[in-house]
C-alpha cells in the first residue's frame, strides 16, 4: 500500500488542479457578466493577474455603460503592468485616463502610464526612443498634477532617465574618439557639453575633446594643421580654466606645448610690403 501513496498524491493534486482550471474555463465560457466580474475581482485581489486580466479584457465591452466599466478598465491596465507588459500597460492606462478624465483613478492611471513607459526604457546602449516618450509622459503628468502624491517618485524617474540619456551621449562621443574619428568626436563632445552642462562627465569630455582636436591636427594635411592646432590651444585654455586641478592636467599641458610649437612652425611667413 505504501508504494502507491506517491502516485495517489500526484493523482489527487492533478485532479485538484484540473478542477481549478475547469472552473476558470467555465468562467471564460460563461455569459454571466456579474459572475465573471466578481471572479475577476477575486483573482485580482489574490494577485493572479493573468486570469484577472483575461476576464477583465472580456468584460470591458460587456460592461459598457455600467458603473463597473471604469474599475474594470483600470484593473485591466494594471494587470498588464503587474505582468511587466509595460507597452500594453502604458497603452491601456492612457486609454483609461482619456476615457475617464474626471475619474478618481485618473491621476493614478496617468502616473502608471508614465511608470510603464519608464519601465519600458531600454539600456543606454540601445535606441532611446522609448526613453524620450517616457520623459514626455512624465512631464505631461507633472504639468497636470503638480501637487500629486506621486510627484517625488515621478521626478526620480525623470532624473534616472536623464542620466541614461547623458550616459548614452557621452559614450557615443567616446566611441567616436576610440575609433579615431576625431572630427566627429570633437563635434559630439561639444554637443554633449552644451546639452548636459552639469554632468559629472564634463571634465572627461573636455579633456577628450582637447585630445581629439590635438590628434586631428597631427593627422591633418599640412594646409589644415595650423588652424586645428590653434583650436586645440583654445580647448586647452578652456579646460585648464575650468579644471585647474584635473588629474589630466600634465598631459593636457604636453598637448598644449606641442600645439603651440607646431602652430608657430606653420605660421605663414610675413610678406614685406611693396615699397
Amino acid at each position: 500500500m505504501l508504494s502507491f501513496r506517491p502516485t495517489f498524491f500526484v493523482l489527487l493534486l492533478s485532479t485538484l488542479l484540473l478542477g481549478s482550471c475547469t472552473g476558470y474555463q467555465k468562467l471564460l465560457k460563461s455569459s454571466d457578466v456579474n459572475k465573471k466580474y466578481e471572479a475577476a475581482l477575486q483573482y485580482y485581489e489574490k494577485g493572479d493577474y493573468f486570469k484577472a486580466g483575461t476576464l477583465f479584457e472580456e468584460l470591458i465591452p460587456l460592461l459598457k455603460g455600467r458603473p463597473e466599466a471604469e474599475k474594470a478598465q483600470f484593473y485591466f491596465a494594471n494587470t498588464n503592468f503587474k505582468q511587466r507588459n509595460y507597452t500594453l500597460g502604458a497603452y491601456y492606462f492612457k486609454t483609461f485616463y482619456e476615457t475617464y478624465p474626471n475619474s478618481a483613478l485618473a491621476e493614478e492611471a496617468m502616473f502608471l502610464h508614465s511608470k510603464s513607459l519608464f519601465r519600458d526604457s531600454p539600456e543606454y546602449q540601445l535606441d532611446q526612443t522609448n526613453t524620450f516618450s517616457a520623459l514626455e509622459g512624465i512631464q505631461e503628468f507633472l504639468n497636470r498634477y503638480p501637487e500629486s502624491k506621486f510627484r517625488q517618485e515621478t521626478e526620480g524617474m525623470s532624473l534616472e532617465l536623464q542620466k541614461k540619456l547623458e550616459n548614452k551621449a557621452f559614450q557615443s562621443a567616446r566611441l567616436y574618439y576610440d575609433l579615431r574619428y576625431y572630427q566627429s568626436a570633437v563635434t559630439a563632445f561639444t554637443s554633449f557639453q552644451q546639452q548636459f552642462p552639469s554632468s559629472g562627465f564634463n571634465e572627461q569630455a573636455a579633456y577628450l575633446k582637447l585630445s581629439a582636436q590635438y590628434d586631428l591636427a597631427r593627422e591633418s594635411v599640412p594646409e589644415k594643421q595650423r588652424e586645428r592646432y590653434l583650436e586645440a590651444i583654445a580647448f586647452y585654455q578652456s579646460f585648464v580654466d575650468t579644471y585647474p586641478q584635473s588629474k589630466n592636467l600634465k598631459e593636457a599641458e604636453r598637448m598644449y606645448d606641442t600645439s603651440r610649437t607646431e602652430a608657430d612652425k606653420l605660421k605663414p611667413a610675413e610678406t614685406t610690403a611693396a615699397k
